[in-house]
């Protein structure tokens, strides 16, 4: 579930997905920072900003109708195979953060670009790597499904 965000500069840049030049290709999801994603400090938990950045990218995939529920139905899973974080500063309890995701199709693999930031602090960048199984034969696929194909075709046409 995203949340609201209060009238300020960061909500200005806060769009779903639309094909434009100026989004750059930026998929951007809101998110508040409640107690439970806090150590006892207040200081959100490293593990937070994995949650969020899966719940931005699959959340990227479903507004180009594509849904999770689908891949597995299809028989394919999307592990996860690397991941690379680089925490720049805090986040805090109360703060509103914006989630910004980006998809980068390399054959295929799909590498997902990732910027958490605050209205004026950039949080954490990252990128996450996942590719194509066979969800029963627990093997890579050498292509990846037409219907995913068509939604990466639609977040990558900029």
């Amino acid at each position: 579930m995203t949340a609201e965000l209060t009238s300020n500069a960061l909500t200005k840049t806060i769009t779903k997905f639309e094909p434009n030049p100026e989004n750059e290709g930026w998929f951007n999801y809101a998110v508040h920072v409640y107690p439970h994603h806090t150590d006892y400090s207040g200081v959100v938990w490293h593990g937070s900003y994995i949650n969020w950045m899966e719940e931005a990218r699959v959340e990227c995939l479903r507004t180009v109708g594509m849904s999770f529920e689908e891949l597995v139905s299809a028989g394919v899973d999307l592990p996860v195979v690397e991941m690379s974080l680089r925490y720049h500063r805090s986040a805090r309890m109360g703060d509103n953060l914006l989630v910004m995701t980006k998809l980068v199709p390399d054959k295929v693999r799909l590498n997902w670009e990732y910027q958490i930031r605050t209205e004026t602090d950039l949080c954490v960048t990252a990128v996450v790597t996942l590719v194509p199984v066979d969800f029963e034969k627990r093997k890579l696929l050498r292509s990846l499904p037409s219907s995913l194909e068509g939604a990466i075709a639609k977040l990558t046409e900029m």
